[in-house]
Parts: structure tokens; C-alpha cells; sequence
């Protein structure tokens, strides 16, 4: 079967995001243990209730999963749009695993030490592989429906 180069770096990111999704659990289920919260007993909530009461290196990677799940749903659709189109050149190529290596490097310093002055460049340059993948879909459709 064949497919877009361009889904690599989607399914890369999908397995990153469960990456992260168990180092959180790893970490946090001991946490709520030595801080004295019996999963077991717990009834609704939320992972933000847990602010305040479990250490900040424990939450980091809960922040990290939680931005996992908020820009790069555009990166998937964009990503997926640009697969079907048969936009898979090897400069959208490069974005998307530029998109990926990015986003991992911002997640090992959100999980680990967490300085903003390390973590903010890395999300910027992500945003503007982001920015040049939309920029190439929309050329794209401006090109075929309008004529430009």
C-alpha cells in the first residue's frame, strides 16, 4: 500500500504525546500516593485539581501532555490536508518532522527542568513550521479554486 511520506511525522507525534502520557502517569499515580490521595476512592475531579498539591516537577509533565493535545490537533489536520492534496514535497516534509523535533525538544525541557527562556523558542520555531505547512495548503487552494 501506499501512502504519504507526511503521515510519518503525524503517527511520530501521536506516539510522543503517549510517550509523555505515561511518564506522567509514572510519575504522578506515585505522587497521589505519597501525598495521601487514594485513587481508589477518588470521584470526579480533574488533573488541574492536583495543582498545588502534588510538586511542580510532577505536574510539568501533565502540562506538557495537556499542550500535547492542543496545538498539534492543527498540525494533525493540516498535516493530513496536505497528504491528501499529494503536497508531499520535501520542504512540507521538513516542516512536519521540524513541527516533531521541536515539539520533543520542548517537551523533554517542560518535563524535566521547565525554564521558559529554553522551552518558548522551541514552541515559537514549532509555530512557524506550522505557519509554512498552512501557508503551502492555502497557496495551494488559492492556486486551484481562484487562479492565483
Amino acid at each position: 500500500m501506499s501512502y504519504s511520506p507526511l503521515l510519518a511525522p503525524v503517527v511520530a507525534l501521536i506516539a510522543w504525546t503517549l510517550v509523555i502520557m505515561t511518564w506522567m502517569a509514572a510519575t504522578r499515580l506515585p505522587a497521589m500516593r505519597k501525598a495521601g490521595i487514594d485513587v481508589s476512592k477518588l470521584v470526579g475531579g480533574r488533573g488541574a485539581n492536583l495543582e498545588g498539591v502534588l510538586p511542580d516537577q510532577v505536574q510539568w509533565k501533565s502540562h506538557n501532555y495537556t499542550h500535547l493535545l492542543e496545538q498539534p490537533t492543527i498540525f494533525y489536520a493540516i498535516v493530513i490536508v496536505l497528504a491528501l492534496m499529494g503536497m508531499d514535497q520535501p520542504i512540507n516534509l521538513y516542516l512536519a518532522w521540524g513541527y516533531v523535533v521541536l515539539r520533543m525538544l520542548h517537551s523533554l525541557i517542560q518535563c524535566t527542568s521547565n525554564i521558559v527562556r529554553f522551552r518558548f523558542p522551541l514552541f515559537a520555531l514549532a509555530s512557524l513550521c506550522l505557519l509554512g505547512l498552512t501557508v503551502h495548503a492555502g497557496a495551494r487552494i488559492l492556486h486551484d479554486c481562484l487562479g492565483w
